[in-house]
């Protein structure tokens, strides 16, 4: 008889609030491997520039893996995992050692943010992940060594960028009129997962690891949750998202598949420069040509003492209830709203930031903003915990197919970042003393 597992949702950091990252309860086989432990368990796999890498990092870290993308924890899975997960761990330890030679660091409550994150969009209570974890044979030092990394060479790369200064208002200007110059031609919602070649003869071998994450993503796993564990592009940190992108900004071979590709499909692993691209499409549009409704929101949460019965409601949920009521008449702006919100405890975030109305995922709460103006209060929206109330504060139509000057001097940075990384990468590669036993 199987034993029930809960794909974990190991979130990346930066992910957009509205991401959907739930996944189905999979089934974990029998044969379920015990982690490494013991004197064998400190066997070393490899040596990087004097650091060693031992059996227990790479059991760990492929665990990790198997446990966030629903993979069953079996001697053949963590065989065909070993390779792969012993180079990211490889090249994790040289993206560390360079950003502690260049004194960057980062700090426990960076660390502690991201495991808070990850607790909060699985629902978990604090110190769930950690049992979670332990109860998957996968020691918690191994994702917080991970976040710590990403979160160190994410500084060090942004930092090495920043010296050569901000994107030109020159710069700024070309791809407007880049943009510009295409109107009405197809640009593309992508997300990628990428695959490093090092040298030819881990070509065979990142293939096989390529096939392997495509039949978990294909079987449902969170394309960002993968991306965040295992893609080597800087895109990691956002769950692979790359953004909106023209056809001439992707390597000619993703864009032959993405030009033929249906929105959320999964592609074949493409061969690209440096290793291989997993893509998927996310939405499809012409350039110039997307009009939508931007809104800016506050919203005040009044919490329930318990949980609520619709057919045996308390004094102090009535209570709650006739509050929500009288806050829905007598909220005039958004000062307001943060003010009641306060006044209630803060228990949720009064401002979800600016929302496109159109990519709101839930249609009952779409509808209700589709009904507001500035100005305006929604009615109480009550459910089993608590009454949310929602105020407008302004509305205005907007054509997102050409992005502001901010959101084109993040991309060109974007790019600068990725272009960085990999150089940087590849000197690391190059120069370090790396002796690899297993």
């Amino acid at each position: 008889m199987t034993q029930p597992r809960t794909k974990l949702l190991l979130l990346s950091f930066g992910l957009a609030v509205a991401a959907v990252l739930s996944g189905p309860v999979l089934a974990q086989g029998p044969r379920a491997v015990p982690a490494a432990a013991g004197v064998g368990a400190m066997d070393i796999v490899a040596v990087v520039n004097g650091d060693v890498i031992s059996r227990a990092d790479v059991d760990n870290r492929r665990r990790l893996f198997a446990l966030s993308s629903g993979l069953p924890v079996t001697n053949d899975v963590l065989d065909r995992l070993t390779p792969q997960v012993t180079r990211q761990l490889v090249d994790e330890r040289l993206r560390l050692q360079e950003a502690q030679r260049r004194r960057i660091v980062v700090q426990d409550k960076q660390v502690a943010a991201a495991l808070n994150e990850i607790e909060q969009r699985n629902n978990m209570p604090a110190g769930g992940l950690s049992k979670q974890l332990s109860a998957n044979g996968v020691a918690l030092r191994t994702l917080i060594d991970q976040i710590r990394t990403q979160l160190a060479w994410t500084q060090l790369v942004r930092a090495q960028v920043a010296e050569g200064g901000p994107p030109s208002d020159a710069d700024i200007k070309d791809q407007e009129a880049q943009l510009k110059a295409q109107i009405g031609k197809p640009e593309y919602r992508v997300a990628e997962i990428f695959v490093p070649v090092a040298n030819p003869g881990q070509d065979a071998e990142a293939r096989r690891f390529a096939d392997t994450i495509i039949q978990q993503l294909r079987a449902g796993a969170p394309f960002p949750v993968v991306a965040a564990e295992f893609s080597q592009s800087q895109t990691a940190l956002e769950g692979g998202d790359m953004g909106w992108v023209q056809g001439g900004q992707l390597d000619p071979g993703v864009q032959r598949v993405v030009g033929e590709m249906p929105n959320g499909a999964i592609s074949n692993p493409i061969k690209v420069p440096g290793g291989y691209s997993i893509v998927t499409l996310r939405a499809k549009r012409e350039i110039g040509r997307d009009p939508g409704t931007v809104m800016t929101v506050r919203q005040v949460w009044l919490p329930f003492k318990g949980r609520i019965d619709p057919n045996a409601l308390t004094a102090d949920q009535i209570a709650v209830l006739e509050r929500a009521k009288r806050l829905s008449g007598s909220l005039k702006s958004c000062a307001d709203a943060e003010a009641a919100n306060k006044e209630a405890g803060n228990v949720r975030p009064s401002n979800p930031g600016e929302i496109r109305l159109e990519a709101v995922a839930n249609p009952a709460l779409r509808d209700v903003l589709s009904k507001l103006s500035a100005g305006q209060a929604s009615p109480p929206l009550p459910n089993l915990e608590g009454v949310t109330i929602i105020f407008a504060c302004t509305r205005e139509a907007k054509d997102f197919g050409i992005p502001s000057k901010d959101d084109l001097a993040e991309k060109i940075l974007s790019e600068r970042v990725e272009l960085a990384s990999r150089q940087i990468m590849r000197d690391l590669q190059r120069k370090a003393v790396i002796d690899q036993r297993a």
